[in-house]
C-alpha cells in the first residue's frame, strides 16, 4: 500500500512513519508548510510548523530512508484554521483549532491530495486507534486525541494510519531512541501553533480590533467592569474578567455567557455553569449515519476531560444531548464528541459543534 506520512518534525509522527515503513508500506513522508512566515516561529516547545520542524521531520525521513517533501498549505491553513479560529472569538464561541486542522488540512486538503497522486492513505501521529473501520481511543489515556479526529467522516477514516495509538508515550520516544531519530526527546509542541506567544488575547485583538463592552452580573445585570471585546472571553473563564470587587458571598466569579451583538460578556457562580442539555450542528458520524434516531452514548465536550453519559438525539438539522448529569463550561463552538458506551466510552460514533447550552 502506497502511504503518505505526515512529518511535523515530532516525535510522534516519526515513529508512526517509521512504523508504516515495518509494516512493508511504500512510505512517502511530507511536512506541511503551514505559516505563511515560519521564520516568525519560536523554536522549541511553543508553536510548531517552524523551520527547525522542517528540518527535524527532514532528517527523519533520512534514518529512515524514505523520500521527503515540503508541500505549502500555508494559505489553506490561513483560510480554514486561522481565520476561522478569528471569526469564531469575534462571534462569542470557543473554536477548536486542533480539531478544524484535522477536518480542513491533514485529512481534507492533504488526504484529497494523496489520493488524486495515488497515496492509498495518510498515516499521522494521532494518539487514537482505528478497529475494522471504528476509531478508538487510544491506549495512552493521557495523550488520547480521539476527540478531535471525532469530526473524521468514515471515507476519511476508510484513508487514515494511526500507528503509535496502541503505544503509550514514554514506549513511543524510547522507540525512536532506538531508531536513531534525533527528535526522541524534543519536548512536544504546546498551546495553539500559530500562537507561538501564548498570548491568544493579544493575538486576537490584533486581528479584530477593539470593540468595547460590559461585564455584567448573571443574576442582577449590574455593569461590573468594562472591555475591550468578546474576544477575550470564553465560557467557564474565571481569571482575566476586569472584575476587582469580589461577589457578595466571596465566591469566584465566571464567565457565564457572552453576547457579541451587544458585547455583554455575563459572570456569576459556579453553579451557573451547570449545563443540562446541549445543542449542536453539522453532525459527523462515523459510520456515516447516525446509530439510531435516539440512543444512549457518552459525550466529552473538551480535548481533555468534560466527560458525561448522555442520551443523543439526531435531527434534520442537528443534535441534541440530553445530559444524565450535568457537565460545567460547555460553550458554544466547541465540539460534542460522541462515544458508544457498550464499548467503555472508548468507540467514536461522531461529533457535532455546539450552538447551544442549555
Amino acid at each position: 500500500m502506497r502511504v503518505l506520512a505526515a512529518m511535523s518534525g515530532g516525535v510522534d509522527s516519526a515513529v508512526a512513519a517509521a512504523r508504516a515503513v515495518d509494516a512493508g508500506h511504500d512510505v512517502v513522508g511530507v511536512h506541511l508548510a503551514l505559516s505563511e512566515t515560519p521564520a516568525a516561529l519560536r523554536a522549541g516547545s511553543r508553536g510548531c510548523c517552524s523551520r527547525e520542524d522542517a528540518a527535524d521531520a527532514r532528517r527523519a525521513a533520512d534514518v529512515l530512508d524514505i523520500p521527503f517533501y515540503v508541500w505549502d498549505f500555508a494559505a489553506r491553513f490561513t483560510a480554514d484554521v486561522v481565520d476561522d479560529f478569528v471569526a469564531a472569538y469575534a462571534a462569542g464561541q470557543t473554536p477548536n483549532p486542533c480539531l478544524r486542522c484535522n477536518e480542513k488540512i491533514k485529512f481534507s486538503a492533504l488526504l484529497d491530495k494523496a489520493l488524486a497522486l495515488g497515496f492509498d492513505a495518510v498515516c499521522t501521529g494521532h494518539y487514537a486507534r482505528l478497529t475494522a473501520g471504528e476509531l478508538r481511543r487510544a491506549v495512552d489515556a493521557g495523550k488520547d486525541q480521539s476527540y478531535v479526529l471525532a469530526v473524521l467522516t468514515s471515507h476519511q477514516l476508510a484513508h487514515a494510519m494511526f500507528p503509535i495509538g496502541d503505544t503509550e508515550k514514554t514506549a513511543v520516544r524510547a522507540e525512536a531512541a532506538e531508531r536513531g531519530l534525533r527528535v526522541a526527546d524534543k519536548p512536544d509542541s504546546h498551546d495553539i501553533c500559530f500562537i507561538p506567544s501564548g498570548d491568544t488575547r493579544a493575538f486576537l485583538g490584533a486581528r479584530v480590533g477593539a470593540r468595547p463592552g460590559s461585564v455584567v452580573d448573571h443574576t442582577t445585570g449590574e455593569e461590573l467592569a468594562r472591555h475591550d471585546g468578546v474576544h477575550g472571553f470564553t465560557v467557564g473563564q474565571r481569571k482575566g474578567l476586569g472584575v476587582h470587587a469580589p461577589a457578595v458571598d466571596g465566591r469566584p466569579r465566571y464567565v457565564i455567557g457572552i453576547e457579541p451583538a451587544s458585547g455583554t460578556v455575563r459572570v456569576g457562580p459556579a453553579t451557573a455553569l451547570d449545563v443540562h442539555t446541549i445543542d449542536a450542528a453539522r453532525p459527523v458520524w462515523s459510520a456515516g449515519q447516525a446509530p439510531a434516531d435516539r440512543f444512549p452514548c457518552v459525550v466529552q465536550v473538551r480535548a481533555h476531560g468534560g466527560l458525561a453519559e448522555a442520551v443523543a438525539v439526531p435531527s434534520a438539522d442537528g443534535l441534541r444531548v440530553e445530559l444524565d448529569e450535568p457537565l460545567r463550561g460547555v460553550a458554544p463552538g466547541q465540539a460534542v464528541a460522541l462515544y458508544r458506551p457498550d464499548a467503555g466510552g472508548d468507540v467514536v460514533l461522531g461529533s457535532a459543534t455546539i450552538t447551544r447550552a442549555h
